[in-house]
């Protein structure tokens, strides 16, 4: 039996306009609305399902609630979901539609009646799906102290998996950055500043506690030449002013003889 629109008996409601309900199995051979196989039992409530179709796809339903509220299901109700998209901020597909309200949200034309159905719980922002990382953050930890770093777990050459180029950039950049800090710092001045860039360009420190060290070993060095040349310094001055002394004392002996040897 094939029925195209009006009323059904058994109280369900006729169907929709463009709609065809097939009683019994399930078409066989689909080609637009032309069926070969339909059953011609008269009570199609008595059977396991109907099917609903349209040009488009075909619905199965099996419940008689299914069945009675079959033309509900067919309402159009993406624009509704975008305009509430929109008004909550989120996605599409996070909007919740409540399926018993389908009449009155399909009457919502508007972002104020979408609000108001929004604030009345007929439409609703989905929570968002939690995705652990608690087993990520385990492997992580153990990937940091070593495991999981064999040879098996390795794909790739050593220059592929980690480039030097890229280490060498580290490596400069960490450098360079400590010596500007140090310099305006006060800690060096422009001169040992230029002369540690230049040694860490030639590759002659292999990471930031050589670097320091070094700067401490520079400066305490630096400190001791600076105090040996003012002990020597206070030294030459006092053999210069014992020597002007001397030659004082010899000149005034000397104007004595002399005037001695006039008188």
């Amino acid at each position: 039996m094939k029925l195209d629109g009006g009323s059904l008996s058994g109280g369900l409601p006729p169907p929709l306009s463009g709609h065809v309900v097939i009683i019994g199995e399930s078409p066989t051979n689909i080609q637009g609305l032309l069926f070969q196989k339909v059953s011609t039992q008269p009570a199609y409530l008595q059977t396991p399902h109907f099917w609903i179709l349209t040009r488009r796809r075909v619905q199965r339903t099996s419940s008689a609630n299914d069945r009675r509220y079959a033309d509900i299901k067919m309402v159009n109700l993406r624009t509704q979901k975008r305009l509430a998209a929109s008004v909550v901020g989120c996605g599409k597909r996070k909007i919740w539609l409540d399926p018993n309200e389908m009449n009155e949200i399909s009457n919502a034309n508007s972002r104020q009646t979408i609000r108001k159905l929004v604030s009345d719980g007929l439409i609703i922002r989905k929570p968002v799906t939690m995705h652990s990382r608690v087993r990520a953050r385990e492997l992580n930890a153990a990937r940091r102290i070593g495991r999981n770093r064999g040879l098996g777990k390795r794909k790739g050459t050593k220059e592929a998996r980690m480039p030097s180029q890229v280490l060498w950039m580290r490596r400069m950049r960490v450098l360079r950055r400590l010596l500007v800090r140090y310099r305006a710092a006060g800690k060096i001045d422009k001169h040992l500043y230029h002369e540690l860039y230049h040694l860490s360009k030639g590759n002659t420190f292999k990471h930031k506690r050589a670097l320091v060290e070094h700067i401490q070993k520079a400066k305490a060095e630096r400190h001791r030449e600076r105090v040996l040349k003012e002990e020597m310094d206070a030294k030459r001055a006092k053999n210069k002013a014992l020597r002007e002394r001397r030659q004082e004392r010899l000149e005034a002996k000397r104007n004595a003889l002399v005037g001695e040897a006039q008188e």
